[in-house]
């Protein structure tokens, strides 16, 4: 293999997997009620270092929703995929494993809720695709601003 070859950037998902799920319906009386649910949404990734080329990033959702003023069911799904990273620049790391790779583990982690909610007896939700390259965006000016306040 020539030197070029061996410098060439390399980024693949090698595992997918369901890491986390639970599903929870604290009380049957929900489902003698009219169905008007209220939805509580939170949606955080993470990235940790396997080995000097491999990374596992999570994707991780909880969903809560209210119907009447009681909880109806919570879902909690973390999915991750073990990523092949190598020879990247570094300062092109940060986002892959913040928009890159949680853009590609999304759908997976959208169809693993709409799989529990619906095995739960519940109609069909479908989580509203995510621009995880404009969120990277907001967060990343978000952290230099508030560098720029604590210098000022």
């Amino acid at each position: 293999m020539s030197e070029e070859q061996q410098t060439q950037p390399q980024l693949a998902l090698e595992r997918l997997y369901t890491k986390d799920i639970s599903f929870e319906v604290p009380g049957a009386q929900v489902f003698t009620k009219q169905w008007q649910p209220e939805l509580n949404i939170n949606l955080s990734s993470a990235a940790e270092k396997v080995d000097p080329t491999h990374f596992e990033v999570s994707l991780k959702v909880v969903v809560q929703a209210n119907n009447d003023g009681e909880t109806a069911f919570i879902v909690d799904v973390t999915q991750a995929g073990i990523f092949l990273i190598e020879n990247i620049e570094e300062e092109r790391l940060p986002y892959i494993l913040g928009a890159y790779c949680p853009n590609i583990l999304f759908p997976f982690l959208r169809e693993a809720v709409n799989d529990m909610v619906t095995k739960g007896s519940f109609p069909q939700l479908l989580l509203t695709p995510i621009n995880f390259d404009a969120e990277f965006e907001a967060n990343m000016e978000r952290a230099q601003a508030t560098v720029a306040e604590g210098q000022a």
